[in-house]
């Protein structure tokens, strides 16, 4: 094989154009697989059809492929080449309760298994490994948290996936999501007769109510750039009997995630509070793991824009800072070098987490969105692969990571 110092300044262009008739010649099979994704909607770890659906394109694709692995039996795993620069990239699959894919992660799954497709047909002359991950359950659940505990990046060099929006002008470095940690909190009481006997009553539905007044009150003196919520998932049943119980799941995020543990602690100070006031007890359990902020690494960054400016879209040359939700991705940031770019779905008006939006995961643009974002990724790793510093820094990093330092527990406040 021709060494990649010794290649031709045209090398690369010839490598987009490569990746540009492989994505082509799998566009139907993807647009296909994205539109059956969106019409079979399947929330987290129960996403089974889905993780099939998915596997067989990867399996017509020649990769071999398994459904069922890291101790999760909706994650996938999918493997070409077997080079000494491993790319693992990252399809999501699980939809929202009750809203389906109105997070677009019908394009996610597709865009990555149409990267995958298009790298492997170049990773020998690139001396590339290509492993796609299907990770279940990052809408809750923090599967990827749950697979890096397992195991799944432990080969990896680097680690890429997309994800749909709104259009939007930010370049990918300025893409920033906040740490995450998420629990449950169950008041309990004792139920009584509303009208006959409510002196005998402790109410839990009270406790709930107050709750949402001290963390309303509590948030006016949190700093800018933190967030905390709240909302009821149970806290009785019908008017005449006083609640014994009431369940509410909160959330606390912030870009530094040792703010997290201080910011837990005001929110649980409110619980605290409503239980006194009311006379109840309560518990606090976790949802799912903590998700930490994503770093974007910055050489895949800048080529993933600038594949996106040769497609014709738009990416500012100044820093416009994009900062808002999180993701189980910024688990793997952590421990190896990513990026979690955005691709425009054009046209679209609803905001991710709406209806409105979960009807334009389906449609031309989304179908387009499928097509760039994997050209975006590919491309990102042949300037990687073609550029001999660039090369040479990630193996640096990967060689100098502990064996066994990218399993991370998958923390729990």
């Amino acid at each position: 094989m021709t060494e990649i110092s010794e290649r031709p300044d045209t090398t690369a262009s010839a490598l987009y154009s490569s990746i540009e008739d492989t994505l082509a010649s799998w566009r139907d099979q993807l647009v296909a697989t994205s539109h059956d994704l969106h019409e079979h909607p399947e929330v987290a770890f129960e996403e089974h059809r889905s993780a099939r659906v998915v596997a067989d394109l990867l399996e017509a694709a020649g990769f071999r492929t398994q459904v069922g692995v890291y101790g999760l039996e909706t994650a996938l795993e999918a493997v070409s080449g077997n080079g000494s620069l491993t790319v693992v990239i990252c399809a999501e699959y699980d939809a929202l309760p009750g809203i389906g894919h109105a997070c677009g992660h019908n394009i996610i799954a597709t865009a990555g298994v149409g990267t995958a497709i298009a790298l492997a047909g170049i990773a020998d002359e690139l001396d590339l490994t290509v492993k796609l991950l299907g990770t279940p359950a990052e809408e809750v659940g923090g599967g990827k948290a749950l697979m890096l505990e397992a195991g799944a990046w432990e080969d990896a060099t680097v680690s890429l996936m997309v994800h749909p929006g709104p259009p939007m002008a930010v370049r990918t470095q300025d893409m920033v999501t906040q740490g995450r940690d998420r629990f449950r909190v169950t008041f309990s009481g004792r139920a009584s007769h509303a009208a006959a006997a409510p002196q005998l009553g402790i109410n839990a539905g009270d406790a709930a109510t107050i709750l949402h007044v001290a963390l309303g009150l509590l948030r006016q003196q949190l700093r800018d750039g933190v967030r905390l919520s709240a909302v009821t998932l149970s806290g009785g049943d019908v008017s005449n009997v006083i609640p014994a119980s009431a369940s509410v799941e909160g959330e606390v995020r912030s870009m530094e995630v040792e703010e997290l543990g201080s910011l837990r602690a005001r929110f649980l100070a409110c619980v605290e509070g409503a239980a006194i006031a009311t006379g109840c007890t309560f518990e606090v359990t976790p949802v799912d793991p903590i998700y930490e902020p994503l770093v974007q690494y910055p050489f895949l960054a800048d080529s993933y824009d600038a594949a996106m400016r040769r497609l014709g879209r738009e990416v500012p040359e100044e820093a416009v800072v994009m900062m808002g939700g999180s993701t189980d991705m910024g688990n793997v940031s952590q421990v190896i070098p990513a990026i979690h770019p955005a691709i425009a779905v054009h046209g679209a008006a609803g905001m991710p987490h709406t209806l409105e939006f979960a009807s334009e995961t389906k449609s031309p643009a989304a179908d387009d969105a499928v097509l760039a974002g994997a050209y975006g990724l590919a491309c990102a790793v042949v300037d990687l692969a073609t550029d001999p510093d660039a090369r040479a820094a990630v193996l640096r990093l990967q060689a100098e990571r502990p064996v066994g330092s990218t399993r991370k527990p998958a923390y729990r406040g």
